[in-house]
């Protein structure tokens, strides 16, 4: 194993295209931003770039704010593994709004972890759409 200390940063955050499972590409970054409306299919997440941890276990995580499942149930975090395919690798972390768009409105928190360790995290504030019109205008009434 690698005596070398993975270096990891989030490269992009924000807003992205829809992503594709079925192609290699990384989804297009279309906004930078931690405020993301609740509209049915937008997807939103990071870019992270990993050096120096090839070939280690990488854990990733979405914590979701208490949506309910078909039951009413809390679902669980979405978590899983992947190992880092090269010494300068990216990648994406995402997710996307589904119906009905109302009770996904909170907090979204993204993490990586190598070896135990958080090494990426970042928070993402859903909200419905007519509640960041009204933010604003609140300040574009002011001037800003």
């Amino acid at each position: 194993m690698s005596k070398l200390k993975a270096d990891v940063s989030i490269i992009q955050a924000g807003i992205f295209s829809q992503w594709d499972d079925e192609s290699d590409a990384l989804p297009k970054f279309m906004k930078a931003t931690v405020h993301v409306p609740a509209i049915l299919d937008i997807e939103f997440g990071f870019v992270a770039q990993i050096k120096k941890a090839k070939n280690q276990k990488l854990r990733y995580c979405i914590y979701h704010p208490d949506i309910p499942d078909d039951k009413g149930e809390v679902r669980p975090p979405f978590e899983g593994d992947v190992f880092v395919e090269s010494n300068d690798w990216r990648f994406y972390l995402g997710d996307t709004i589904w119906a009905p768009e109302h009770n996904k409105v909170g907090k979204w928190r993204m993490t990586l972890a190598l070896k135990d360790k958080v090494v990426a995290d970042k928070t993402f504030h859903v909200h419905l759409h007519d509640e960041q019109s009204q933010v604003s205008a609140f300040w574009k009434h002011r001037g800003y």
